[in-house]
């Protein structure tokens, strides 16, 4: 991407009410420079949860780090593939009496010159911060999300609802799993926003976008964010991953 460069930033917190941190996130980069973000949410009990995150992570990033591809139908097919692949391999694992119904979420943005894919699974999120707007680009994979979306609950009953924790789609499921693939071009001044739960069940939107558009460091909005998310009430674990596109003046 000729006249801009990327700035990423990671970080995850255990919160405040929890004694493990069942998230992770990596950034990867391929043969051909070409840079991979993968955020998991992982779950199923004290020990299986952080197994799932970190391997799902862990195990497409190695993939991909081997790779030379620079073009958008390669990612599709090579995303989609590994995506199962995984899957299957946790779902394996999830029989056994160890790592019994170990599962986790799952995002995938991949940067190709001006182009960010991603791929969805789950309810961790990823949302566009451009101009005065913040858009979420993924759509929760949850029990609740399928209420809101069939008129049967409002917005506001589905941000109180005690079942909102329930996933319909996850890596480490029995089925193939589905995941949402999307494809966004990207212009100079864009912010990506990927986060876990812990974020979105904690902090509004409207607050999101303040500290995106704020003027600190992308690793002091970063820290910020969680902090935002500790400070109300920090109940799950709680992991962002910001991408900014500047304009490069080399």
């Amino acid at each position: 991407m000729s006249g801009t460069k990327i700035e990423i930033a990671l970080l995850t917190d255990v919160g405040q009410k929890r004694t493990n941190n069942q998230d992770y996130v990596n950034h990867f980069v391929n043969r051909a420079g070409k840079q991979m973000i993968i955020l998991a949410d992982g779950m199923g009990g004290h020990r299986a949860g952080n197994i799932a995150s970190e391997m799902a992570v862990t195990d497409l990033g190695a993939a991909w780090v081997d790779t030379q591809i620079d073009n958008l139908n390669q990612v599709r097919e090579w995303v989609n593939y590994h995506l199962q692949e995984e899957n299957q391999k946790i779902s394996h694992l999830g029989q056994s009496e160890e790592y019994q119904g170990m599962g986790t979420t799952i995002e995938v943005v991949v940067l190709i010159d001006n182009q960010a894919l991603y791929a969805h699974v789950g309810d961790s999120r990823i949302h566009l911060v451009r101009g005065e707007q913040i858009q979420q680009l993924t759509s929760d994979h949850s029990l609740v999300n399928e209420l809101l979306k069939a008129g049967q609950i409002s917005p506001e009953e589905a941000e109180r609802h005690p079942q909102r924790n329930i996933i319909t789609q996850s890596i480490g499921q029995a089925h193939e799993v589905e995941a949402d693939l999307g494809l966004i071009q990207l212009e100079v001044g864009d912010y990506l926003v990927i986060n876990s739960d812990g974020l979105s069940n904690m902090v509004a939107q409207s607050e999101i976008y303040d500290i995106i558009t704020s003027e600190i460091t992308l690793s002091e909005k970063a820290a910020t964010l969680i902090r935002f998310a500790n400070k109300a009430g920090g109940l799950d674990n709680i992991t962002v991953a910001l991408v900014h596109v500047q304009e490069d003046v080399a």
